[in-house]
């Protein structure tokens, strides 16, 4: 028999709707596809005609897809395999990218998709890059989910482990963007460093920089000893910044100088300290927002987001509620409980603005309330009815106040009394705290702070309703 010219595909799955699709395809795309039903069928298959590209599926009957590659690697060295899944999880990504697979494809695909890929495959042949795989490595602790989003995303995580690059995780709160950051660093060749993870929203922008680069004794009031800073414990690991957006400028200069150097220099102190971590942040915000604000530096964005992550929000991903709340009732104590299909349904209802950190409090709380007898409807907390992500105005005070502005001109407009009256209302409304906290910051001094506010300091103290005294002071109004 005279060898086909045409690119020879050989399709392993037990589904026979994707190997008909699959057929099709290669038919009008001048492919010479193959189908086989199982791993064994397939590697006989492959011994008699070794394929140009091989698409294999993971789940099948007697040996599974990703055991049997090491199989038809050694019947077909070159060969790009292309695993197919449409029961993915993060071990069965990481494994995959591991075996060196050409790609990583979840089911159901468009047909271009798969096409492009295929055509990718015949035209470039298997990538090169390698990576050792990790015999220690565990499973992340509530990192689940079956829906192609969570499988897109162990597919990205998988990749990012299997990389140096620098990473950005986006999503927001409570969809578990720390748990994405330990599993690439579980999965990769720093696995056996240290994880060193840092809200920077919880550290004061006063205490960052020691916090983050450490301090010599004597750097400031208080630095009584020398302190090892947060980047240098990372060395030989993973550095995870959660809220990397509420880095303070002034850190954002010496943090970026630390990336291109490779060295930190302690605050107070004059020699550098060579370390080497890999870069893992996180944010709910838009970042590049941050940078068009003039309140991120791009230098650093581009250093920080060399590769990006999405995590969707649970009730985008509303089929892996049960298998989540499965995972919570076992840590819970619950082991082996099935929730009632009504208690199913009204937590799929839920918008779960919280995302998989607020199911899992949901839980816990209905846990408590049904005592040991199963979990009912009724059982779980009111729902939340609006977004706990935070919004504009909790991470910038002129949003806010814009926005409060926004909401007592609706409210005023319904006042008829306050026909006419608006503006002066609205000034009368907003100068007392603003000029109660000028006041404050110059010790009660008038003159001082109404240079501050650009007024004169007799209209200030008019409309204080006092007078000046004590030398140009005015004890604030409270």
């Amino acid at each position: 028999m005279t060898p086909s010219k045409q690119p020879r595909v050989l399709v392993v799955d037990d589904e026979p709707a994707i190997c008909w699709a699959l057929e099709r395809l290669g038919e009008s795309a001048g492919l010479d596809v193959h189908t086989a039903a199982s791993a064994e069928q397939g590697l006989e298959a492959a011994r008699q005609h070794p394929p140009d590209v091989l698409l294999l599926d993971v789940r099948l009957p007697g040996i599974d897809g990703l055991s049997a590659v090491t199989q038809f690697r050694q019947l077909a060295p070159q060969v790009p395999i292309v695993i197919m899944t449409a029961h993915g999880d993060l071990e069965t990504a990481v494994r995959a990218v591991k075996e060196e697979v050409f790609e990583y494809i979840v089911k159901p695909f468009d047909l271009e998709q798969i096409r492009g890929v295929i055509d990718q495959a015949v035209r470039v042949g298997r990538r090169s890059e390698s990576f050792e795989p990790s015999p220690t490595a565990e499973p992340i602790s509530g990192f689940v989910g079956q829906t192609p989003a969570m499988q897109e995303v162990f597919k990205s995580v998988a990749l990012a482990a299997c990389s140096q690059a620098s990473v950005l995780i986006t999503g927001e709160s409570g969809t578990g963007k720390e748990l994405a950051a330990r599993a690439i660093h579980r999965h990769s060749n720093r696995r056996d460093g240290p994880f060193v993870a840092v809200n920077i929203a919880s550290l004061p922008p006063t205490l960052a920089e020691s916090e983050l680069f450490g301090h010599v004794r004597g750097a400031f009031t208080g630095a009584e000893t020398d302190r090892e800073g947060l980047l240098v414990r990372a060395h030989g690991g993973t550095l995870f910044l959660d809220e990397v957006a509420d880095i303070p400028m002034s850190v954002q200069v010496k943090l970026l100088r630390v990336l291109e150097e490779g060295a930190v220099v302690p605050v107070g102190g004059r020699k550098a300290q060579p370390t080497d971590f890999r870069i893992v942040s996180a944010t709910h915000q838009d970042l590049w927002s941050s940078v068009e604000a003039r309140k991120f530096r791009h230098d650093l964005y581009f250093r920080l987001t060399a590769y990006r992550i999405h995590l969707p929000p649970l009730r985008e991903r509303v089929d892996d509620i049960p298998l989540l709340a499965e995972f919570f009732l076992r840590q819970l104590g619950r082991r082996g409980e099935k929730l009632p299909p009504a208690t199913v349904s009204a937590l799929q209802e839920r918008q779960w603005y919280g995302n998989v950190r607020e199911l899992r409090n949901a839980l816990e709380h209905a846990t408590i309330v049904a005592r040991q007898g199963p979990i009912q409807p009724w059982h779980l907390p009111e729902a939340i009815d609006r977004p706990l992500e935070f919004s504009d105005s909790e991470r910038d005070p002129t949003a806010a106040l814009r926005q409060s502005v926004e909401a007592w001109t609706r409210h005023a407009l319904a006042d008829a009394s306050a026909q006419g009256r608006l503006h002066e209302m609205l000034v009368k409304l907003v100068e007392q705290p603003l000029f109660r906290i000028v006041l404050e910051q110059e010790g009660g001094n008038v003159r001082a702070a109404a240079e501050r506010l650009g007024i004169h300091r007799t209209t200030l103290s008019r409309k204080l309703g006092g007078s000046e005294r004590d030398g140009g002071s005015l004890a604030p109004r409270r």
